[in-house]
């Protein structure tokens, strides 16, 4: 983790020589504002890592800020260097130069062929672009007619602009003469503050590309196909404006929305990633084509360097105090830069192999066969791991199929409980029928009873002395009694035998008869009054005890069979529990194997995008490929033309010859 180096510069006062009231002092590294007696102001005052004054030249600062990124992208960083600043405050000077005094952009290009040229045990192969953004859409530099340029992303190339024109060089004359093509096909524009106004941001990129040159003679065959892939952009900022300073208007008030809506979204960016992490909200990359295509230097992989140009005079005061606070925030932004590598299968195995060896020396000292010992366990471990995971897939499948057969036997099992349960609702519909039938049964028995006491007469029939009285159930207190008038109050056992005429009467089995009027009977009619009650009770009671055993017989044996039916429905419950259990057991598995698919699906449609993009940039290829053929075909038609008109005129005309 690194810091982004900031800079600060101040151009030279185009007026020298008016009074100020307030003006910057540079101690240093510090910048502050001072009043007229030399009182600083206080809350203005900043400090960086580097401060060149008036008179510092685009030598010191490429020596002091810019060197070190550009070779480190020579070594693999990503790079990215650009200037911010108010218009006309001397960012395109500081980016281009001059004749005399060349900026960072020339010195940059003559030290990486210079570097490489150096480097003896590595060959490069280096690829540069040139594009602007103007007005939020992105025009290729160096091919006419390619404009309005998507943003792209992919897992191999990152942030990218699709259909940009790169250009093989193999000298700096090479990139000096593409950047003068694309200096050609820039927006410039007056303006009341400058002459020569940039009315678009550019972009100089240059993809750096690697690879051991002899790894049998150098002896590292760890970097074998191992290839190294840098990008260095090199962007010229275009200034914010003021309308009532510049006096912009028309076309020039539209470019000036552009530039001041980019820069401030690219402040926006720059204040979220100076934030605290977990302060740290969302970060508007998207919100700007510049923010976006710089995303990976401001706060990603890359060594950034950020020079801001500050105007001395006083009229531009609150302008300079906007860069310097956005200069402080730049400077709290960290980056975690790292060499990027393409690697080969072959190259990774070659450098495992080697690590293993690497290992192996060092094992052979103290302890090396324990520690060999434990480094077998550890492979041996990871291949038990390997099985297991196999193992444990089989078995995910195997359980998928169990909770299929579980969900079928559990429906199997559901219906022959609803027919058990159907089966149990009947019986015991049969039981309370039969319940009734009974009770209907004895409410006759009854009825037919109380029928029957009610018809029933006393017998006064002369009986032997064993003979035992017995009376109704259904009888009840005399109202009268059939004794003789002459009875006293009080009756003694004479009068009571006398009365039984010697018969012994048992008085448990007395029962009482109905009330009824004193009537006298013959002995004739009573004996046969009796003779026919004990032959209607013997015949009514027969067929009663009969159905009512018949019943009982029934209902023990439906209580038996409910009894069970009931235990059949616990074993059934029972079954039912577990399999309930091992289908909730099922379904977990089946929602592990579901986000095992979702992740495979993921992936696959992260790999159909990248066709989709690599078909996009073919179309893209083969559209720049058929409009450069047509300009070839017209140039070439043209130049006919202008050959058949020349000797029509009978000019001589010198030989062409086709490159």
């Amino acid at each position: 983790m690194e810091k982004i180096s900031v800079a600060v510069r101040f151009r030279p006062s185009t007026t020298p020589d008016l009074p100020a009231d307030r003006q910057w002092r540079v101690e240093d590294n510090r910048i502050s504002l001072h009043l007229l007696d030399d009182t600083p102001i206080s809350g203005v005052s900043f400090a960086f890592d580097h401060v060149f004054d008036q008179s510092s030249t685009n030598d010191t600062v490429y020596d002091l800020l810019i060197k070190s990124v550009i070779d480190a992208a020579v070594n693999g960083f990503n790079g990215t260097a650009f200037a911010y600043g108010q218009t006309s405050s001397g960012k395109t000077f500081t980016m281009n130069g001059s004749e005399d005094d060349p900026g960072i952009i020339p010195r940059a290009v003559r030290d990486i062929f210079h570097t490489t040229q150096m480097t003896t045990d590595r060959e490069f192969l280096i690829r540069v672009s040139y594009m602007e953004i103007y007005n939020e859409e992105i025009n290729d530099l160096l091919t006419l007619g390619n404009q309005k340029l998507p943003i792209h992303e992919s897992l191999e190339r990152g942030i990218f602009v699709a259909g940009l024109r790169e250009e093989i060089v193999n000298s700096a004359e090479q990139v000096f003469e593409l950047i003068k093509l694309g200096e050609a096909n820039r927006h410039f524009g007056e303006t009341n503050m400058n002459v020569r106004s940039s009315r678009s941001h550019t972009i100089f990129r240059m993809v750096i590309e690697s690879s051991v040159k002899d790894t049998i003679s150098s002896g590292d065959v760890s970097n074998a196909d191992a290839i190294r892939v840098s990008v260095l952009n090199l962007v010229d900022l275009a200034g914010s404006e003021r309308i009532a300073k510049t006096g912009a208007g028309g076309v020039r008030l539209k470019e000036g929305k552009h530039i001041n809506k980019s820069l401030m979204i690219l402040g926006n960016v720059i204040n979220k990633l100076s934030e605290n992490g977990k302060q740290r909200g969302h970060i508007p990359y998207r919100d700007s084509k510049l923010t976006r295509i710089l995303q990976p230097a401001l706060g990603g992989n890359a060594k950034t360097s950020i020079i801001c140009t500050v105007a001395p005079e006083e009229v531009h005061i609150e302008e300079s105090r906007g860069t310097l606070q956005f200069a402080s925030r730049a400077k709290r932004i960290t980056n975690c830069a790292q060499v990027n590598e393409i690697l080969t299968d072959a190259a990774l195995l070659k450098r495992q192999k080697l690590e293993i060896e690497e290992l192996r020396r060092k094992l052979q000292g103290s302890h090396s066969e324990v520690l060999e010992q434990v480094i077998l366990k550890q492979r041996n471990d990871m291949h038990k791991s390997e099985l297991e995971r196999e193992r444990l897939a089989m078995e995910l499948e195997e359980g998928r199929k169990s909770r299929e057969a579980l969900e079928h036997c559990i429906r199997e099992q559901q219906k022959k409980i609803d027919n058990l349960t159907s089966l149990a609702n009947s019986s015991d519909q049969a039981r309370s029928s039969a319940m009734q039938m009974v009770d209907l049964r004895n409410t006759y028995d009854e009825v037919i009873m109380s029928q029957e006491d009610v018809f029933k007469t006393p017998n006064f029939k002369v009986k032997p002395n064993d003979f035992v009285a017995k009376r109704s159930n259904c009888s009840r207190d005399l109202e009268s009694s059939p004794l003789p008038e002459n009875f006293a109050n009080i009756a003694d056992e004479d009068l009571w035998m006398r009365l039984n005429k010697g018969c012994t009467t048992d008085l448990d089995m007395l029962q009482m008869t109905p009330d009824m009027k004193y009537q006298s009977f013959t002995s004739s009619g009573i004996s046969v009054g009796l003779a026919s009650e004990g032959e209607i009770g013997n015949k009514g009671r027969r067929p009663n005890l009969e159905t009512e055993c018949s019943f009982n017989k029934q209902l023990k044996a439906s209580k038996e069979q409910c009894a069970a039916l009931e235990r059949e429905c616990n074993l059934l419950r029972e079954g039912k529990a577990s399999l309930m259990q091992a289908l909730s057991m099922s379904k977990q598995d089946v929602e592990l194997l579901t986000a095992e698919k979702e992740e495979l699906l993921k992936e696959l449609n992260i790999e159909r995008q990248k066709m989709k993009d690599l078909k996009e940039e073919i179309h893209v290829f083969s559209l720049a490929f058929s409009q450069r053929e047509g300009l070839l075909t017209a140039l070439y038609s043209k130049s006919k033309a202008m050959v058949e008109n020349l000797k029509a005129s009978q000019v001589p005309v010198p030989e062409l010859y086709d490159c």
